[in-house]
C-alpha cells in the first residue's frame, strides 16, 4: 500500500495518508538544536543532546506522542480536532491530512470540517529555537469562532532518563509561570548558576488563556487526543509546582468566509529576557516565509551540486535528495537521536562519524573538513582511536581507554580495531575532492599528548594496526573490528580489519608518493606484500575470503561451519581494499549473490548463529535474522553495491541498489514499516516470520556507504588529484543519462550516451567540444561552466 510519494521538484516526500505504519520523521534543525517531527506532529526536542538536553518529551516504544499540537475548537458547535491528524485521530473519510516533509522543514496541511490549516515546524537556520506557524483559513460560508491551542509537555530535566524514572527528585525540582505571551519554566530555581529555563510563547494574537501544568490541561483521565481545556474551549490559567509541567496557551480567533490568518508558537531553552527578545522578531509573521526560503536556499545549495537523471526514478529520488539529505543528519547528530534510540553518550562515536563524513564530502568539502580536523585530534598518540569523543572534546588533554577516568565518564574501557583506519578512505576522498593536498602538511594534535602532521597521523594509525598483530599475520579484532558483536579480542584475528589495513597502505603509498618520501613508499609497500601473502595463505577457502579467527584458532567464516559459513564483508572488502585477485573477486562476489542476497537487501552472513555464540559472537543473542545475527544489516549494502561497480558488474550493482533502496518499498511500505525516504538500520530476513521489515530509522551509515557507492560507483563520478575520472557501471538498458556536478569551483553538465548497452567502459570523453584522452578529465581543462559528453564502449 502507497502512504505518500516523492516530490522531487520540491525535495519533498508527501505523506498522503497520515495512518502510517510507523512514525514517519524529519528532523529539523543543528547540532547546536535539533528537532525530531512526525508526520502527525508527534517527536521531541534538545540542545546539542537528544540524552542529555532534552527539553519536551516523547514516549519511546509508544503511540507516537506527545509532540508539537496544535488543537483546533470551534467554540460555537463545540467540535475540536488537531493541525495534525494525530493526537485528535478525526475519521479519515471527514479529515484531510498532507504532511510535506522538506529539508529542515515540515508542513502538515489538513482540511476538516470547512476549515483549512498549514501547520509549519522549523528551526531556524543559525537559531537555537523552534518554529510553528499554523496558517488558518475559513473555507465555508459562514463566519466561525475558533481556538487555537498549542500544546508542548516539557521535561523536568535534561536528562531524559532523570526526567523519565527518578520521579521522586525530577517532579520537585521545575515549576512555570506565565508572562504575558509565554509560559516560562524553570528547573533548579533555587540554585544560583544552576538554573534551567525554557520558555513556550505566542506570537500573532492575544493570549486567552493559558496552562503550565500538563494535568490540569489535559484533565483527570483524559489523553492527549481530547484534553480537558480544548473540550471546554478554555485553558484554566494552572502553573505547575510539584508535578509535570507543560506549554500550553490559548489563541481565540474570527474568521469570515474566504478569510485567513496566521498565529506562531516558538519553543526553545532560554529565561524570560531572551524568550522575550526572540517573541519580538515575530511581531510581523512575514519573518516566517523568509526564514522558510532561507532554509530551502541553505539545503538545496548543497543538494544541487550533484544531480542525476536516470532512467530509474527511485535512483534519481534518492541521489538528488533523500539520501544526500539523511547523509548531512546523520554527519550532524552523530547516529545519536531518534524514535528508536536516544545515546546516553555525550559526544560523537569516532568509527561512526568518520564514516559519515564520507557522504558529504562531494556536496560540502568544508563542511567536512571542519568534522575530519576534529576525529583527527581525537586519534590517540598510539595511533588508535577515542571510542567516543566528548562534545567538549580538549586535544591534548584526553584520557584514553587505558585511564580509569576516561572509562568512568564515557563508558569505553577498550579500543576498536578499526576506529582509526577509517581515516585513510576519509581523507583521501578530501584530498581528492578538494585538491587541498597542502592538508597531509597541517599540525594537528593528538588526543592525549603531542602533535603530529596529518601524513603523521595517517601513518600512526597503520602503527596502531601493526603493533597489534596475531599468529596468522593480521591484525587482532580487540573489542570490536565494526561489528560490535563480534568480538574477537586480543589475538583472534580481523579480516575485515586486515582489508582494512590493506587499503590503508595502498592510500599512504599514494600520499608518499604524492609527497615525495620514497622511503616511506618503501617501508608500507613491504608491509603489504606480507599482509598480501598471509590473507592468501589463511585467508582464501576455495571461492570465498573467511571472516576472522578466534584466540583458539577457531575460523569464523568457515564454509565447513555450521553457523556463519559465508559473510558478506569479507567479500567485498576484497575487492574494496584491492586484495582479492580478479578471480577471487569473481567467485567471492558470485558466493554472495548466491547464498547472501535476497530481495529486501543482502543478509550479513548466514546461516545464523543459535548455538555458537558467547564470548565472541554476541549477536546470538538476537533472533535469528535480526540484527547482526545473520539480519540485513544495511550500512554494507553500500559496499557491495560499490564492490559489483569495481569489478563491472552494472547489473548486478543495480539490483542490489533496487534490493535495499527504501524507495523500492514505497508501494509495500506495509511490510518494511519505515519511511520509504530513508535507510534504517536493518532489515529482516529470510528466517524471521516478517522478512522485508526495516528497523531503526534515519541514523544509520548506511547512508554515507550507498551515497558513495551511487556517487562514485554507479554513476562513476570519482574526483583525483588532478581532476575528475568519469566511468560509470550501468545496466546495459540504460541507454543514457545526465548529470551535473560541481567540483572546485566548477560546473560541469555532463550527459552520457550507452548507445551500445555495455555496462562499464568509457571509449570517448568530450569536454566543451575538445575530447580527452582517457576518461580523466584535468581540472586545467575545465571552465567556470562545461559541457561534457560521455560516450560508453
Amino acid at each position: 500500500m502507497q502512504y505518500g510519494h516523492f516530490d522531487d521538484k520540491n525535495k519533498e516526500y508527501l505523506i498522503t495518508k497520515p495512518n502510517t505504519p510507523a512514525p514517519w520523521a524529519n528532523y529539523l534543525g543543528s547540532p547546536e538544536y535539533g528537532a525530531i517531527i512526525s508526520g502527525n506532529a508527534g517527536g521531541y526536542s534538545f540542545v546539542k543532546s537528544g540524552a542529555n538536553g532534552r527539553h519536551i518529551r516523547y514516549h519511546f516504544n509508544s503511540k507516537d506522542e506527545p509532540g508539537r499540537y496544535i488543537y483546533v475548537k470551534d467554540l460555537e458547535n463545540g467540535d475540536y480536532w488537531s493541525g495534525s491528524w494525530q493526537p485528535v485521530g478525526k475519521d479519515l473519510e471527514q479529515y484531510k491530512s498532507v504532511c510535506h516533509h522538506g529539508t529542515g522543514y515540515t508542513n502538515i496541511v489538513s482540511d476538516y470540517d470547512n476549515i483549512h490549516t498549514e501547520s509549519l515546524y522549523y528551526v531556524p537556520l543559525n537559531k537555537t529555537y523552534e518554529v510553528w506557524r499554523m496558517k488558518i483559513r475559513n473555507d465555508g460560508t459562514a463566519a466561525r469562532k475558533l481556538a487555537l491551542f498549542g500544546f508542548a509537555e516539557f521535561t523536568n530535566d535534561n536528562n531524559y532518563e532523570q526526567d523519565t524514572v527518578n520521579l521522586q527528585y525530577t517532579l520537585f525540582i521545575s515549576r512555570t509561570y506565565f508572562k504575558h505571551d509565554k509560559i516560562l519554566q524553570v528547573i533548579n530555581e533555587n540554585i544560583a548558576g544552576e538554573q534551567t529555563w525554557r520558555f513556550f510563547g505566542a506570537a500573532g494574537a492575544e493570549v486567552a488563556g493559558y496552562d503550565g501544568d500538563r494535568d490540569t490541561f489535559l484533565g483527570d483521565y483524559h489523553s492527549y487526543g481530547n484534553p480537558l481545556s480544548v473540550e471546554n474551549g478554555q485553558c484554566s490559567n494552572s502553573l505547575n509546582y510539584n508535578t509535570n509541567a507543560c506549554g500550553a496557551l490559548q489563541l481565540n480567533v474570527e474568521l469570515l468566509p474566504g478569510e485567513e490568518k496566521e498565529v506562531a508558537f516558538l519553543l526553545g531553552q532560554y529565561d524570560e529576557e531572551g524568550a522575550s527578545g526572540i517573541l519580538s522578531h515575530y511581531q510581523d509573521l512575514s519573518v516566517v516565509d523568509r526564514e522558510l526560503e532561507e532554509l530551502k536556499t541553505f539545503w538545496h545549495s548543497k543538494l544541487n551540486r550533484f544531480q542525476v537523471q536516470t532512467p530509474s526514478s527511485n535512483l534519481n529520488h534518492m541521489i538528488n535528495t533523500w539520501n544526500a539529505y539523511q547523509c548531512f543528519i546523520t554527519f550532524i547528530w552523530s547516529r545519536a537521536a531518534s524514535f528508536q534510540y536516544s545515546g546516553l553518550r555525550n559526544g560523537l562515536g569516532y568509527r561512526d562519524t568518520v564514516q559519515d563524513i564520507q557522504g558529504i564530502i562531494h556536496l560540502d568539502h568544508e563542511m567536512a573538513l571542519e568534522r575530519l580536523r576534529l576525529m583527527i585530534s581525537a586519534q590517540v598518540s598510539n595511533g588508535g582511536g577515542l571510542p567516543l569523543v566528548k562534545f567538549d572534546h580538549n586535544p591534548g588533554h584526553e584520557g584514553t581507554p587505558d585511564d580509569p577516568e576516561y572509562v568512568r565518564e564515557t563508558g569505553h574501557p577498550h579500543y576498536r580495531a578499526d576506529d582509526a583506519l577509517w581515516l585513510f578512505p576519509t581523507v583521501i576522498k578530501y584530498l581528492n575532492e578538494s585538491g587541498n593536498w597542502d592538508f597531509t602538511d597541517e599540525v594537528i594534535p593528538y588526543s592525549d599528548q603531542g602533535e603530529a602532521t596529518v601524513y603523521e597521523h595517517l601513518r600512526q594509525a597503520l602503527q596502531f594496526s601493526l603493533d597489534r598483530m596475531g599468529a596468522h599475520g593480521m591484525p587482532v579484532g580487540l573489542h570490536a573490528d565494526w561489528n560490535d558483536c563480534l568480538r574477537l579480542g586480543a589475538k583472534g584475528e580481523s579480516l575485515f580489519v586486515a582489508f582494512q589495513l590493506y587499503m590503508g597502505f595502498k592510500i599512504f603509498m599514494g600520499i608518499a608518493e604524492n609527497k615525495n618520501k620514497p622511503e616511506d613508499t618503501a617501508w608500507a609497500q613491504g608491509l603489504l606484500e606480507e599482509l598480501d601473502g598471509n590473507i592468501q595463505k589463511y585467508a582464501w577457502e576455495n571461492d570465498q575470503f573467511v571472516r576472522g579467527f578466534t584466540e583458539d584458532n577457531y575460523t569464523i567464516g568457515s564454509w565447513e561451519n555450521d553457523e556463519g559459513r559465508i559473510w558478506l564483508n569479507p567479500q567485498s572488502w576484497s575487492v574494496l581494499s584491492g586484495a582479492a585477485r580478479p578471480e577471487q573477486a569473481k567467485l567471492a562476489m558470485d558466493k554472495v549473490y548466491d547464498n547472501l542476497r535476497t530481495d529486501y537487501g543482502t543478509m550479513l552472513f548466514y546461516p545464523p548463529f543459535r548455538k555458537y555464540g558467547l564470548p565472541v559472537a554476541l549477536m546470538a543473542l538476537f533472533n535469528a535474522s535480526t540484527k547482526e545475527n545473520g539480519g540485513i544489516f544495511s550500512q554494507p549494502q553500500g559496499w557491495l553495491i560499490l564492490a559489483e561497480t569495481m569489478i563491472g558488474n552494472g547489473e548486478r550493482a543495480f539490483e542490489y541498489f533496487l534490493n535495499c533502496s527504501p524507495a523500492t518499498m514505497n508501494d509495500n511500505t506495509e511490510v518494511r514499516k519505515l519511511e520509504p525516504y530513508v535507510h534504517g538500520q536493518f532489515v529482516e530476513s529470510k528466517d524471521s516470520p516478517y522478512q522485508g521489515r526495516a528497523h531503526v530509522h534515519w541514523l544509520t551509515g548506511t547512508a554515507s556507504t550507498v551515497m558513495v557507492s551511487l556517487a562514485e560507483g554507479i554513476m562513476g563520478v570519482q574526483p583525483q588529484k588532478d581532476g575528475l575520472r568519469l566511468d560509470p557501471c550501468v545496466p546495459s538498458d540504460w541507454t543514457g543519462f545526465s548529470m551535473v556536478r560541481e567540483f572546485r569551483g566548477k560546473k560541469l553538465n555532463i550527459q552520457v550516451e550507452n548507445k551500445h548497452g555495455v555496462q562499464k567502459g568509457v571509449s570517448r570523453i568530450v569536454i566543451n567540444g575538445e575530447e580527452v584522452k582517457g576518461n580523466l578529465i584535468p581540472v586545467s581543462r575545465m571552465a567556470a561552466e562545461n559541457d561534457v559528453l560521455v560516450v560508453m564502449g
